[in-house]
């Protein structure tokens, strides 16, 4: 009796639960509930050298292997069998900005530069920054330069203490450290 009784109301019961979990899971994915905009986090993944415009503007054909290395750092890959090609990958993939992905190749005959190629237009320092940036738009951006007005008006700084001059010391006199046996 009551095994009919449980049965009796699991078969009533069940489809409403299910009406009520699938109507639940539909607001979820509504973009205008609470729980809609909650995004979890993601990591942000940078992989490589970023390469800007004003990187790639200083290495010129003829450069050393050291010197290409000193401006865009060292390559992300070099290949053995291939040791006059350094590869310059570079990809980011953060949250609110679109994933960017570059490759510059640096080819090399010996021990110089023989060409660079950059694979299309490269951005600015600023313009990369500015790619990147996912804040709001009213930040204000400070200058890293003082202007001539902001360098007057900076204060002098203290003057070191005057050191006053130690007089003379006569000379002393100390006894032997030896002493003559008698």
């Amino acid at each position: 009796m009551i095994a009919s009784r449980r049965s009796r109301l699991a078969r009533i019961a069940l489809p409403g639960v299910i009406f009520v979990m699938t109507t639940g899971c539909q607001s979820l994915d509504s973009s205008t509930s609470l729980l809609g905009k909650i995004t979890p986090y993601r990591v942000e993944i940078v992989q490589g050298n970023i390469i800007t415009k004003e990187q790639a503007a200083l290495v010129k054909p003829g450069m050393s292997k050291p010197q290409v290395r000193d401006v865009l750092g060292s390559p992300l890959l070099t290949d053995l069998f291939h040791t006059d090609r350094w590869d310059y990958v570079f990809t980011i993939r953060r949250q609110g900005a679109e994933p960017q992905a570059r490759a510059i190749v640096a080819l090399f005959e010996g021990d110089r530069l023989k060409s660079i190629e950059t694979g299309g237009d490269l951005p600015s320092e600023r313009e990369f920054v500015a790619s990147i940036d996912t804040g709001s738009s009213s930040r204000t951006v400070r200058s890293l330069a003082l202007t001539d007005e902001q360098r007057k008006a900076l204060p002098l700084p203290p003057r070191p203490p005057q050191i006053e001059a130690v007089p003379d010391v006569a000379a002393r006199t100390y006894p032997p450290l030896e002493t003559a046996a008698p």
